[in-house]
C-alpha cells in the first residue's frame, strides 16, 4: 500500500513535467510564429532588398537611346537596364518616345534633357538630377523619385500616378494638366518644395 501511494506520488511529477515541457514548447513555436509574421511583414526588411547586379558593359549607358521593349507595362525585360551614373546632359534627340521601363537611374544625369512621350514605368531614379528636363507627354508610373532633383522640370500631360517624391527637389517645375491620382496628389504637396504656382496647376491649394 505504501509502495503504492510512493508509486504514484512519484507519477505526479512526471505528469507535471510532460505538462510543462509542452507548455514551453508551444510558447516557443508560437515566438518564432510572431517572428516569421513580422518578418514577412516588415517595411524594413523589404526596403533592404537588393537591387539587380550593374551591368560591367562598356556601351551600357548608350542601351538608353535604344531602351527595353520586352514586357514594358510589367517592368520585364531581357536584360536589366542599368544607368546608373550615366551622364545624358543635354540630350535632346535619343531619348525622346524611349522606353527605360524599370530602369536603374540612380544618380544619373539627365539636366535639360529631352525625354517628352519618354516612358519610365517603374524606374528606380533615387538621386539622380533631372534639372529643366521636358517629360511632356511621359509616362511616369510608379516611378521612384526619391532624394532626385527635379527643378524646373516640364511635367505637362505626364502620368505621374504611384510615383513617390520624398525629400526631391520641385521648385518651379511645371505640372499643367498632370494626370495623377487623389492620393498620389495628397503625398506630392507634401512637398514643400513645389511652388505655390504649382500648387495651382496641380488642383491643390
Amino acid at each position: 500500500m505504501f509502495s503504492s501511494m510512493e508509486a504514484a506520488s512519484k507519477r505526479v511529477p512526471k505528469s507535471e513535467e510532460s505538462s510543462s515541457h509542452f507548455k514551453e514548447l508551444r510558447t516557443v513555436a508560437c515566438g518564432l510564429l510572431a517572428v516569421c509574421t513580422v518578418a514577412t511583414a516588415s517595411p524594413v526588411i523589404a526596403a533592404n532588398q537588393r537591387l539587380p547586379p550593374l551591368s560591367t558593359e562598356p556601351n551600357r549607358c548608350e542601351r538608353a537611346f535604344v531602351g527595353n521593349t520586352i514586357g514594358q507595362a510589367n517592368g520585364v525585360y531581357d536584360k536589366p537596364l542599368d544607368l546608373w551614373l550615366c551622364d545624358y546632359t543635354n540630350e535632346k534627340l535619343n531619348l525622346k518616345g524611349k522606353s527605360l521601363t524599370a530602369a536603374l537611374i540612380s544618380d544619373a544625369k539627365f539636366d535639360g534633357a529631352d525625354m517628352s512621350e519618354a516612358v519610365m514605368s517603374k524606374a528606380y531614379a533615387v538621386g539622380a538630377s533631372f534639372k529643366g528636363t521636358d517629360f511632356l507627354n511621359a509616362v511616369l508610373d510608379r516611378v521612384n523619385f526619391g532624394k532626385a532633383n527635379l527643378q524646373g522640370d516640364i511635367f505637362k500631360n505626364t502620368v505621374l500616378s504611384g510615383s513617390t517624391f520624398d525629400n526631391a527637389q520641385l521648385e518651379d517645375a511645371v505640372f499643367e494638366d498632370t494626370i495623377i491620382d487623389y492620393i498620389d496628389l495628397q503625398k506630392l504637396c507634401t512637398n514643400t518644395s513645389i511652388s505655390a504656382e504649382g500648387r495651382v496647376e496641380l488642383g491643390y491649394r
